[in-house]
């Protein structure tokens, strides 16, 4: 199953429709991107979140000269500023529809990833990279911040400091510094980013739907509260999954030493 739409496709990259592909498709912008690229992508996250046999999502190219540069600044240099004031809530919307998704999400990097490329990738919870990715935030080089999550996103996933060092001077880095710096999940061989993404999300779909969406859950809200609080909401996860068919059925599966066929209720 696939479909496209506005510089995005959205394909199933197995028989059972378990790990979906979201690949942004507009090649003669490098990816940049306009408002309809951005709505085209709210609409596909939204139906891949409604999914329940999705059990994981690759964020892929397939413009081989970049990831994603960032915001169409060509469309950007025809607004005003009621026409940008407009726009905010569809860019928002766009990096939080990737964000919300509740399935795991790994964003396959190759070449530029750059300001709201890098936004998205970040909303992504891995980020598989090969040896050509370029990584950077330049919004302040053009009288901007990061507005897609990336002051936030990046500190929380290498730190204040590294993460101020990316904004603050607008630099970009190789594949190899930010795998240093933790930016990177992954770093492989030019042009295996996407299948590694893809074997990865295999990986993680034949496991527990309900625990891996729980597993998520936790992370995701636990990584902002104290110990206390991150605890009671492991607690939380595991009741759901503990009570679960999908505990059921993994136990009976070990026992009886098949593979699991997992509820996913």
């Amino acid at each position: 199953m696939s479909s496209t739409s506005k510089g995005v496709q959205v394909r199933r990259v197995d028989e059972a429709g378990q790990v979906a592909e979201l690949s942004l498709d507009r090649p003669e912008a490098l990816n940049a991107v306009s408002t309809a690229q951005a709505e085209a992508i709210i609409r596909a996250a939204t139906s891949l979140a409604a999914d329940r046999r999705v059990r994981a999502v690759v964020l892929s190219s397939a413009c081989e000269k970049a990831f994603c540069v960032g915001a169409d600044l060509k469309e950007r240099n025809t607004f005003d500023d009621e026409d940008l004031w407009r726009q905010r809530p569809v860019i928002r919307r766009l990096f939080g529809s990737v964000l919300d998704l509740p399935m795991p999400v790994i964003a396959a990097v190759h070449r530029y990833a750059l300001g709201g490329g890098f936004e998205l990738a970040l909303s992504c919870d891995l980020i598989v990279a090969d040896e050509t990715a370029v990584f950077g935030l330049p919004e302040v080089s053009v009288g901007l911040v990061p507005g897609g999550g990336g002051t936030q996103l990046l500190a929380r996933r290498v730190g204040w400091s590294r993460a101020g060092d990316l904004i603050l001077t607008g630099r970009r880095v190789d594949a190899a510094e930010a795998d240093r710096l933790g930016v990177v999940d992954r770093l492989v061989p030019a042009g295996r980013a996407r299948q590694t993404a893809v074997d990865l999300a295999t990986q993680i779909a034949a496991n527990s739907p309900v625990g891996v969406r729980q597993a998520k859950q936790a992370l995701r809200l636990g990584a902002d509260s104290d110990l206390a609080a991150g605890l009671a909401i492991e607690d939380a996860a595991w009741r759901a999954t503990a009570f679960s068919p999908d505990r059921k059925e993994g136990i009976a599966a070990f026992n009886e030493k098949r593979p699991p066929v997992w509820p996913g209720e």
